[in-house]
C-alpha cells in the first residue's frame, strides 16, 4: 500500500480519499477549508497543516483544485508542491482546467524532474462516493500506466487519452456536451410538461429515445422524476453552476484557439452567466431550467459553493 499525498478535499477530494484509505492507502491530505480537512479526517485522511506537511514522504501526490489558478498556485506558488517534493514522486492533477495552465504544470513538473500526468474526472459526487469515476489521463506512457495503479480504488473507468494535457482536453469537450445537453433537456421537459404530458411517462420515453443523455438521466431538473436529480432538493448543489460557466468557458477560451465555431456553447454559457450575475452561483447547474420555466428569480439566496468537482 502508497502513501499518497493529497492537496483539495472538497466536494470531490473527500470522498475520493475515503476510498483509497478504504483501499488500505494512507493518506495525508491539506486543505484551506477547515470542514473539508475535519470531513475528510472523519474518513481517515491524515490532516496536514501546509502543503509541505500534506506531501512528506508520498509516493504520489494527486491535487483537485478548482480552477488553472489554483493549480498553478499549489505547483508552482511559495510553499507549493515543486518547492518542496523530491523528483521520484509522482504527480497527479485530477482538476478541471484550462489547457494552458495543463501545459505549464507538465513543463514545470519535468523541469524539475517529476513525471506529471492530467487526470480530470467524470461522474460528480455521486461518482466521488461509489469509487465510480471515469478518470481521463494525459502524459507519458509510463506516467500515465503507474499513475492508474493509485487511480484504480477511486474509478470505474480509467482511459489513457495521450500525450500531456489530452486529458483536460477530453474533460473540456465531454462537459461541453454535458451542459448543453442539460440546457436542451431543460427545455424539452418543461415543454412537455406544458403540453400535458406526465413528467416520469416523458421521461421514460426520453430516456430510452433519440431524447436520451447523462444529464436526462441522472440531473432531470424537473423534481419528482429522477432521485439523484437535484430539482429534488431545492437545487442544492451537487455541481454548481459557477463550476458548470466555469468549464463551459473553458470550451470557448479552446474554441477561440482553435477557430472552432461553437454557437450553442455560447447560448448556454450566457445562461449561466445570468444565474450567477444574480447570485444563483452557488446552486446546482440544473437550476438553468428556472431561465427556462420562469422561476428564476434574481438575488435568491444560494447554498455555499462547493471548492472542486467534476462533472
Amino acid at each position: 500500500m502508497a502513501s499518497i499525498g493529497w492537496i483539495g478535499l472538497g466536494h470531490m477530494g473527500g470522498p475520493m480519499t475515503a476510498n483509497l484509505v478504504a483501499a488500505g492507502h494512507t493518506v495525508r491530505g491539506f486543505d484551506l477549508s477547515e470542514e473539508a480537512l475535519a470531513a475528510a479526517v472523519g474518513h481517515g485522511v491524515t490532516a496536514a497543516g501546509s502543503i509541505a506537511q500534506a506531501i512528506e514522504g508520498a509516493e504520489v501526490v494527486f491535487t483537485m483544485l478548482p480552477k488553472g489558478e489554483h493549480a498553478k498556485a499549489v505547483y508552482l506558488g511559495e510553499g507549493g508542491i515543486l518547492e518542496t517534493v523530491g523528483t521520484d514522486v509522482l504527480l497527479v492533477d485530477s482538476s478541471t482546467i484550462d489547457i494552458e495552465s495543463a501545459q505549464a504544470l507538465h513543463d514545470a513538473a519535468a523541469a524539475h524532474g517529476n513525471r506529471f500526468v492530467d487526470a480530470p474526472v467524470s461522474g460528480g459526487i455521486s461518482g466521488a462516493e461509489a469509487g465510480t469515476l471515469t478518470f481521463m489521463v494525459g502524459g507519458h506512457d509510463d506516467a500515465v500506466r503507474d499513475a492508474s495503479a493509485y487511480i484504480e480504488p477511486m474509478a470505474g473507468n480509467i482511459i489513457p487519452t495521450g500525450a500531456a494535457t489530452t486529458g483536460q482536453a477530453a474533460k473540456i469537450c465531454n462537459n461541453l456536451m454535458l451542459f448543453i445537453n442539460l440546457a436542451s433537456t431543460s427545455e424539452g421537459a418543461v415543454l412537455a410538461d406544458r403540453l400535458g404530458l406526465d413528467r416520469k411517462v416523458f421521461w421514460d420515453i426520453a430516456s430510452v429515445s433519440s431524447g436520451d443523455s447523462w444529464a436526462l438521466r441522472t440531473w432531470y431538473p424537473l423534481p419528482g422524476v429522477v432521485p439523484t436529480a437535484a430539482s429534488n432538493n431545492e437545487f442544492a448543489p451537487t455541481f454548481t453552476t459557477e463550476l458548470a460557466h466555469k468549464d463551459i468557458n473553458l470550451a470557448l477560451s479552446a474554441a477561440r484557439q482553435t477557430g472552432t465555431p461553437l454557437v450553442l456553447a455560447e447560448q448556454v454559457s450566457s445562461m449561466f452567466e445570468t444565474l450567477v450575475q444574480d447570485g444563483k452561483k452557488g446552486l446546482d447547474c440544473s437550476a438553468i431550467v428556472q431561465l427556462v420555466d420562469g422561476t428564476h428569480q434574481p438575488g435568491a439566496a444560494t447554498p455555499a459553493t462547493t471548492t472542486g468537482g467534476a462533472a
